[in-house]
């Protein structure tokens, strides 16, 4: 078993909900930075919000901390080039993970998803959020902000596993190789209750993410509720929540309502819904604002992070998750999905036989054109 899945013990877990929870705490760690800041995030846009991470990684820098910062090449396309300068004479490691070039031809497509924060190997943060504005709850202009969205603050030995895979990604894409921690330090003993264990996805070779999610599935006696921001789920997904729902299981989607960047993925996912809906899954469409959570809890165990369960999240992509043990982070988790499922609308089997037809030929269309986009290789 790869070390960066096994299960710790003695870790902390505190779930953060939105942005106006966990900005202030990510903004706060980076200031409270002794030796090092590692960050690794996928959407990055310049604004107000990266102005204040410059800021906070500046005066780090300036104290003598080691800042690593590894971006996406093409998640940060919006990070503008007066921004890159800024951070570079500040004395931040900047790396961007995986250029566009012409002569890459679909290798392009390999993106680095993980969002990422580990403060001098003691602390981290990981979810699903990125450095953009549209997190922020002041933008009269957006009528889907702020996103919703999760990150955990995580104490205790698992946040070596985190600094370890940060590491190998940095060494992997730069010539300047930095080491790795071998194991807990004193700072990293028994914080907490939680059990964690840090998995990763990274294409078809490697599926922790999914596979750890299909044997929970399959294993579930009580629930099956999994949150998801982009809903094309693999076929092996789906079977394992019909069978489940069918053997008596409380199997329940929340994915996006109408309020999303990405509405050709909101009209293609529905052709999944039918059958789902036959054997018992109950689906629940977000309404207020645009969700980009991405969380499953089953039974009484929780995964979070960057991972969608997507068909190109899975080929594609770079990711990070944490499963937790731990019966109050599991308390915190479902009362947020009971919120959620509460401001969602419920689409019924009924009421989905009865749709217009337009509705699906529109269905239809974009449910090919995902089928023709995810043959890419």
């Amino acid at each position: 078993m790869p070390r960066n899945s096994r299960w710790q013990n003695g870790n902390r877990v505190e779930l953060l909900v939105d942005g106006a929870e966990f900005f202030p705490a990510m903004l706060s760690a980076m200031e409270s930075a002794r030796e090092s800041l590692l960050l690794e995030f996928y959407l990055v846009a310049s604004g107000k919000l990266v102005d204040r991470v410059i800021a906070a990684l500046s005066v780090c820098a300036a104290r003598g901390v080691r800042v690593y910062l590894l971006l996406d090449h093409f998640g940060a396309r919006d990070l503008k080039q007066h921004d890159r300068e800024r951070l570079i004479q500040a004395g931040v490691r900047l790396l961007l993970y995986n250029p566009i070039a012409v002569n890459k031809w679909f290798a392009n497509f390999s993106r680095d998803h993980r969002k990422l924060l580990v403060v001098d190997q003691r602390l981290a943060f990981i979810g699903g959020t990125g450095l953009v504005d549209s997190y922020r709850a002041d933008l009269p202009d957006r009528p889907d902000t702020p996103w919703h969205e999760v990150m955990c603050r995580v104490e205790g030995p698992v946040v070596v596993d985190m600094a370890r895979l940060f590491l190998k990604l940095w060494n992997r894409t730069s010539l300047d190789c930095l080491p790795l921690p071998s194991g807990p330090s004193r700072q990293n003993g028994a914080l907490g209750e939680a059990q964690v264990r840090l998995l990763t996805s990274e294409g078809p070779r490697n599926q922790q993410i999914e596979l750890s999610i299909l044997r929970m599935a399959g294993r579930a006696r009580q629930r099956i509720w999994i949150c998801t921001a982009y809903f094309l789920p693999s076929f092996a997904l789906r079977l394992a929540l019909r069978r489940a729902a069918r053997r008596g299981v409380d199997v329940r989607l929340l994915v996006s309502g109408p309020l999303t960047d990405h509405m050709w993925i909101y009209h293609a996912s529905k052709r999944y819904y039918r059958r789902l809906l036959n054997a018992g899954v109950r689906i629940y469409e977000y309404q207020p604002r645009m969700l980009h959570a991405k969380v499953a809890l089953i039974d009484d165990r929780v995964s979070v992070g960057s991972c969608n369960l997507d068909h190109w999240n899975l080929r594609w992509n770079l990711e990070a998750n944490i499963e937790v043990r731990e019966p109050h982070f599991s308390a915190d988790v479902e009362q947020m999905l009971l919120t959620d499922f509460g401001q969602s609308q419920e689409i019924t089997a009924l009421e989905w036989a009865q749709r217009p037809w337009h509705r699906k030929i529109k269905e239809l269309i974009w449910a090919l054109i995902s089928q023709w986009i995810l043959r890419i290789r």
